[in-house]
C-alpha cells in the first residue's frame, strides 16, 4: 500500500499527516524539557522544607527538655515549701501561733427545725 508523502501510518490503519506528528513530538519534548527542571526545583524545595522542619523539631525538643527541667525544679520547690515541719515552724516562731489541744476545742451543733438551721 503506497502512502502519500504527507501521510504516516503506524501499522494500525491510522493515517496521520507528517506535520501533526512533528507537532506532537515537539510538544512532547517541550513538556519533557520543562518538567525536568520543575521536578528538580520541587525536589530542592522539598529538601529545604524538610531541613527547616528538622531544625524546628530540634529547637522544640530542646525547649521541651528545658521546660521539663524547670518543672522538676518547681515541683521540688513546692515540696520544700509545703512541708509540714516548715509550716509549723513558721506558724509557731514567726506568727506566734500555737497548736490547740483537743480539750480546748469547742464544738457547736446547729439544730434543724422545719428545714431551717439555727
Amino acid at each position: 500500500m503506497r502512502l502519500s508523502e504527507n501521510l504516516v501510518s503506524f501499522g494500525t490503519g491510522l493515517k496521520i499527516k507528517k506535520g501533526e506528528v512533528m507537532k506532537k513530538r515537539i510538544l512532547f519534548l517541550f513538556f519533557v524539557v520543562i518538567s525536568i527542571p520543575l521536578f528538580l526545583g520541587l525536589a530542592v524545595w522539598q529538601s529545604t522544607r524538610y531541613q527547616n522542619l528538622k531544625k524546628d523539631l530540634s529547637r522544640l525538643e530542646q525547649a521541651q527538655i528545658e521546660w521539663v527541667e524547670s518543672n522538676k525544679k518547681l515541683i521540688a520547690g513546692i515540696a520544700v515549701l509545703s512541708s509540714t515541719d516548715r509550716i509549723v515552724d513558721i506558724a509557731e516562731n514567726e506568727l506566734g501561733l500555737r497548736r490547740i489541744l483537743p480539750e480546748d476545742v469547742l464544738q457547736i451543733k446547729i439544730e434543724e427545725v422545719n428545714g431551717y438551721e439555727f
